[in-house]
Order: C-alpha cells, then sequence, then structure tokens
C-alpha cells in the first residue's frame, strides 16, 4: 500500500478508536514500525494527531468529548444536504435506527420537526440532539462509551438491537465499494452494525460521494444488505448506475 492511501487509513483508525499503538498499526498494515512512526510523524505535522510513547492518538479528542459534538468534520455540506434528503424519507410516528455518525447526525438535525418518533441509536449526541424534542421517544442501548464516535457499542449494544425492530435504519460506513461492499475502520463495531441491519425492514445507506470506492479496514458486508443508498450528486454515472443494476435504490440530495 502506497504511504498516502496508507496513512488516511491510519486516520480513519485514530478517529475511530481514538489511539492506537505503533506495533497494532504496524502489524494491521504489514509493514515496519518505522515506516509507521514516519506516518504518525506527518499526521501530527498536518494537525491531525498527538504522538505519544509508543503510540498516537486523536487530536481533536478530548474537546469532542468535553462539547458532546464530533470535531472531525469533512465534506459538511454534501452531508448536510443528504442529511435534509434522508429526514424527508420518515415520517411522522415512525420508529427509526440511526446509527453513530457525522451523517447520520445531520439526519436527526433535520427530524427536528416532525412528531411522535421512536428513535433507536447508540450515539450520545444524537441522543442529546433529538432527546429534548416533545412527543419524541429516544433509546439507546447499553454498552461501552467510545468518544471518538461518541457512541456506545459492544456485546451488550449487539443484544439489545437483538431485540428490536424497526421500520427504517440509517447506517453509516467509512466506504462503500462496488467490490468490497461495505468497509469501516473497527473490528469491535461489526457486529452491532450487523443487529442493526437485522433490526429494520429498509436499510438506508448513508454517505457522501467522497466514500464510493473508498475501503477500510473491515468488511461489514456485500451491497446486499442495503435497500437504498442516499448520497450526493458527486457520484459518477457509471457507479449510479452499476448501483442501480444491482437493485440498489439510488437516492441523490442535491
Amino acid at each position: 500500500m502506497l504511504a498516502e492511501p496508507r496513512r488516511r487509513k491510519i486516520l480513519e483508525w485514530l478517529q475511530e478508536e481514538g489511539s492506537a499503538r505503533v506495533r497494532d498499526l504496524s502489524a494491521a498494515f504489514e509493514v515496519s514500525e518505522a515506516t509507521i512512526r514516519q506516518d504518525l510523524e506527518r499526521l501530527e505535522a498536518d494537525g491531525y494527531i498527538t504522538r505519544e510513547h509508543g503510540g498516537a492518538f486523536l487530536k481533536t479528542l478530548p474537546r469532542q468529548v468535553e462539547t458532546l459534538s464530533l470535531q472531525h468534520l469533512e465534506n459538511m455540506d454534501k452531508k448536510r444536504r443528504i442529511g435534509v434528503r434522508a429526514a424527508s424519507l420518515v415520517g411522522d410516528g415512525e420508529t427509526i435506527i440511526l446509527d453513530a455518525g457525522s451523517t447520520t447526525t445531520e439526519v436527526a438535525h433535520g427530524l427536528l420537526q416532525r412528531r411522535e418518533l421512536t428513535v433507536i441509536t447508540n450515539a450520545l449526541n444524537i441522543a442529546l440532539i433529538l432527546g429534548a424534542v416533545p412527543g419524541f421517544a429516544v433509546h439507546m442501548p447499553g454498552g461501552q462509551f467510545k468518544a471518538p464516535t461518541l457512541s456506545l457499542s459492544g456485546d451488550k449494544s449487539v443484544e439489545y438491537f437483538r431485540d428490536i425492530l424497526a421500520g427504517k435504519l440509517f447506517l453509516a460506513t467509512a466506504g462503500v465499494s462496488l467490490e468490497a461492499g461495505l468497509t469501516y475502520p473497527s473490528f469491535a463495531d461489526l457486529q452491532l452494525k450487523q443487529a442493526m441491519i437485522k433490526a429494520a425492514q429498509h436499510v438506508y445507506l448513508v454517505a457522501d460521494s467522497t466514500k464510493i470506492n473508498r475501503t477500510s479496514f473491515t468488511r461489514l458486508g456485500t451491497l446486499d444488505v442495503i435497500h437504498s443508498f442516499i448520497t450526493d450528486d458527486g457520484i459518477r454515472d457509471e457507479d449510479a448506475r452499476e448501483f442501480e443494476r444491482r437493485g440498489i435504490e439510488l437516492i441523490i440530495a442535491r
């Protein structure tokens, strides 16, 4: 793997897990620890991380926990448009699942004018956005708190979603590839996301066009697990045709 794609994936790892050790990154990427240290030096120089002995942690993490808001935000104009479009698909009185993530947070903002919603989410920031809305019922699983994503994860979260039935799931992912399917930078959350998918009658993937044809560390599933894909108008025509050819409803947020 070339240096730049590897650094991007290291940053995805840190944005998901908060910190990482040099030896773990070296094993995951099958490069020397010296190479990983060089990657971390570059990411620190670019302002993304802070190095420490034996590893590094995400620079925005303390601020993120203090404010209970996600700090590593990119392509926000695209994500806001996707959030508005996704929210328009939710009617009053529905029961939905919102995955943790910056795009699903924008979906939550778009739901503030709905009535009598039941929202199930593993994201603390989303629960805070929607929990004070009169008439909304917001439910969260148990589990271990993950500061980088402001979310709950682990076995208790997985067990909780196995007993849930919802009409719609709005699912986040790090990469969506026609070949590799849905990929994600965290092994820990794979079972949780799979449980969410099984709990929903209709699965909407919400991801901006920069994530198309990108891959991360772990495979969440093939494209068959989603029914609809909500993205922005940056998607290439040939990719749009291929998603539709595979039977996935493509919804463009303009």
